[in-house]
């Protein structure tokens, strides 16, 4: 079984990496130049600088959120990065407070994506984006339409900023910045909150103005909570209220009926989801509300928004002990 396990895993990274044939390259490359409407020669210049990276293909294959909860969440929760969280809000407090007070995020959500996705900063990314873009687009089929749709978006945004090609780095998926906003959103989402003529993501005023932007754009109710611990006493009744999906597809009268229990009062027809995470004692049960699925808006993983909902509330209540 294992040798069988290791000839597949090795078929399949040959198939990923495969070079698309000539005409499957036209066709895309023409399909770019309609949508995006950018010349041939931007195109031929773009591929001409893009390398291919295997190091792309196999961080792809192994993403932290295939971890189970009690090892995703001590990558996130840790005393550093709840005290650096602390500190980034001290020094950023008149940037944060107008983000609240303007586009009524909360401080603690902002500063704990950040914090989540480049360490506030201290960690944005070295693959350059051109490589991350054409690698993926051009020689990972599972995604590749995606990721060909953002390489034309990322033309653009170099065009728009004057970037040369090859300039920006990010993350193994192409995403940059303090926030790690892929190329569609940061054409999308991204706002000059400094005012000086230019989104710069990879400077903190404009990268917190453009996190609390693409939670205002996705809907965040200010004030509303994000999630509830939960009990439940029928796990076989919890069970079939489980699904994949990230929307709310319950009321919490539903779920109540269903033996779950929670010490916050919903009214009954607050739209909810259970969640089941698995902790290092068991399972974890968990009520989620409307801005849990906001945060899914950032990033698809479930793992992912509890990771930032458990780090904002340890970084605000660090934030609010200090002198």
């Amino acid at each position: 079984m294992r040798l069988a396990l290791l000839s597949a895993a090795v078929w399949l990274s040959t198939a990923a990496s495969a070079a698309p044939t000539v005409p499957e390259q036209q066709q895309w490359l023409d399909e770019l130049a309609g949508k995006f409407e950018l010349s041939q020669d931007a195109l031929n210049q773009a591929l001409a600088e893009a390398q291919y990276q295997q190091a792309i293909i196999d961080a792809m294959t192994r993403p932290a959120e295939g971890k189970p909860w009690h090892q995703y969440r001590p990558i996130f929760l840790t005393d550093k990065r709840i005290e650096q969280g602390a500190a980034f809000w001290h020094e950023h407090d008149t940037l944060l407070a107008r983000a609240e007070r303007e586009l009524a995020v909360p401080a603690q959500i902002i500063t704990a994506i950040i914090g989540v996705e480049t360490y506030y900063g201290a960690h944005m990314g070295t693959y350059k984006v051109l490589d991350a873009l054409y690698t993926l687009g051009f020689h990972y089929p599972p995604r590749g339409a995606f990721f060909r749709s953002e390489l034309g978006h990322y033309l653009k945004l170099a065009e728009q900023q004057q970037w040369s090609l090859d300039e920006q780095k990010g993350s193994y998926a192409g995403a940059m910045g303090m926030g790690q906003f892929i190329s569609s959103s940061y054409r999308h989402y991204a706002v000059d909150f400094n005012e000086d003529g230019h989104t710069n993501l990879f400077d903190a005023t404009d990268a917190i103005g453009s996190v609390a932007n693409y939670f205002h754009e996705h809907k965040w109710q200010p004030g509303e909570p994000v999630a509830h611990r939960a009990v439940v006493t029928d796990e076989q009744a919890a069970e079939a209220l489980l699904s994949p999906a990230l929307e709310l597809d319950y009321s919490w009268a539903e779920l109540a009926a269903a033996g779950v229990s929670t010490d916050a009062e919903l009214a009954p027809d607050t739209p909810v989801k259970l969640l089941k995470l698995d902790g290092a004692d068991g399972p974890e049960y968990w009520v989620v509300r409307h801005n849990f699925y906001v945060i899914t808006r950032y990033n698809r993983s479930p793992l992912y928004a509890m990771a930032v909902y458990q780090l904002s509330e340890a970084i605000r209540q660090a934030h609010e002990q200090q002198p």
